[in-house]
């Protein structure tokens, strides 16, 4: 693992940085820089437009399709930069992240262009239809169905903790479209319009107040034939390419949500006199190794993907459970520290976390950025793979293990 980028890398993260002072608002690099109401939402109205004219919104794209043909060291480096000045990189998260790559390898030209151009420019908001409420962990034995009629595909089914359903514009979603085929081999991975009959959307709020997740139920919906990404019932391989999409570029920057989040415990802590007991130094030391922790696992990330040694999924296992395990515990931390005080609702947060959501409860519910942390971070050991399932994968894979055995039917 070698730590020092080459000169070209280094010119270009100037050049980014040069472009951010720039563009973002005045005094923005400032110790204390805080906008007003009124200048956050212009900030929010303008920025996506700003970083499209700057080409930085799926920068890694190939340039015929609106990137910048970036190559991974460089999609690197841009998303250090941005980070490190706490200025947002996406348009959508899902659109950016999953669904646009997923199409740029696996879609129609067709495709590419219906929905290349809305990603770019910010103007399609997606959400991920994958769990069920029985086929989270083990998504392969999902039951939405999709059976082809005519021209169009009639979808039945329900998905759960569906992140962004209520203001989505589409949904990539994973249907059964194959009940004859082994489980892996049955699934379509299909490109659903939200705003239409038959598709229901039902909140579920959270115990803070907040509600990003939904239900989402779909009763006779419908989707154009050739919104099939891959292939009809190769929608496993695609849906998996989709997930590994999550990783890669931000593998050097995840950890500093985490940092921000451990620099506040310790003000807390000061501010409480807790940092006077030994064993609360303790713990925060304990927090800040598992940090610089994460971090060097960002880049042992990084360098599987640049000498192409194909241990992402190990990696990805790894990380995925250290980090969501550790913030865990930093949560439960946080609040000990702040004792009777993280009990009682002290107002609404100032959406300072690095978070979507978080902060932003309910009027009658005013939760603090520190309480939204504590409880979204119960559910980090969930999404995105368990921790029960992540050991699974090390287990079998790393360590060669028997893999587990599947419950026994009467």
């Amino acid at each position: 693992m070698d730590l020092t980028y080459p000169p070209e890398a280094e010119s270009f993260r100037a050049q980014i940085r040069a472009w951010l002072e720039e563009n973002l608002p005045q005094g923005w690099f400032d110790p204390g820089f805080r906008l007003s109401d009124a200048e956050r939402a212009e900030f929010n109205r303008t920025w996506t437009k700003k970083l499209f004219a700057g080409g930085w919104i799926c920068a890694g794209w190939p340039v015929e399709y609106g990137g910048k043909g970036l190559s991974l060291l460089e999609q690197v480096v841009l998303n250090e930069e941005f980070a490190k000045a706490g200025a947002p990189m996406r348009a959508d998260f899902f659109g950016d992240t999953l669904v646009g790559p997923t199409i740029l390898q696996w879609g129609t030209e067709e495709q590419k262009k219906e929905f290349i151009p809305g990603i770019l420019q910010g103007t399609i908001a997606w959400c991920q239809g994958f769990s069920e409420p029985n086929s989270g962990s083990d998504l392969a034995s999902l039951k939405t169905t999709a059976v082809l009629d005519g021209d169009e595909w009639v979808i039945n089914g329900q998905k759960v903790w569906t992140t962004q359903a209520q203001i989505a514009d589409y949904v990539f979603l994973m249907c059964r479209t194959d009940p004859n085929a082994p489980q892996h081999a049955g699934i379509s991975y299909l490109l659903v319009p939200m705003r239409q009959e038959g598709v229901d959307v039902r909140p579920i709020t959270q115990v803070d107040g907040s509600a990003e997740f939904n239900e989402v139920f779909f009763t006779n919906a419908r989707c154009p034939k050739d919104n099939v990404v891959g292939g009809v019932n190769n929608g496993w391989k695609v849906a998996m390419t989709t997930l590994g999409f999550e990783r890669g570029s931000s593998s050097t920057t995840g950890y500093r949500r985490f940092q921000k989040e451990w620099e506040q415990l310790v003000k807390d802590a000061t501010r409480l006199h807790k940092n006077e007991d030994v064993l609360v130094r303790d713990q925060l030391v304990r927090a800040w190794q598992k940090i610089k922790i994460m971090q060097i696992n960002g880049y042992r990330s990084l360098t599987d993907s640049l000498r192409n040694t194909h241990d992402a999924a190990l990696l990805g296992a790894c990380n995925k459970m250290f980090w969501s395990e550790a913030h865990r515990a930093s949560m439960d931390l946080a609040i000990d520290i702040l004792g009777m005080e993280g009990q009682i609702l002290t107002g609404k947060g100032e959406g300072t976390s690095a978070l979507p959501g978080m902060g932003r409860g309910r009027a009658d519910y005013p939760v603090s950025d520190t309480q939204a942390l504590f409880f979204f971070s119960r559910s980090e050991t969930i999404w995105g793979g368990t921790a029960e399932i992540q050991r699974n994968i090390i287990g079998e894979r790393a360590l060669g293990l028997p893999k587990e055995p599947k419950p026994q039917t009467v």
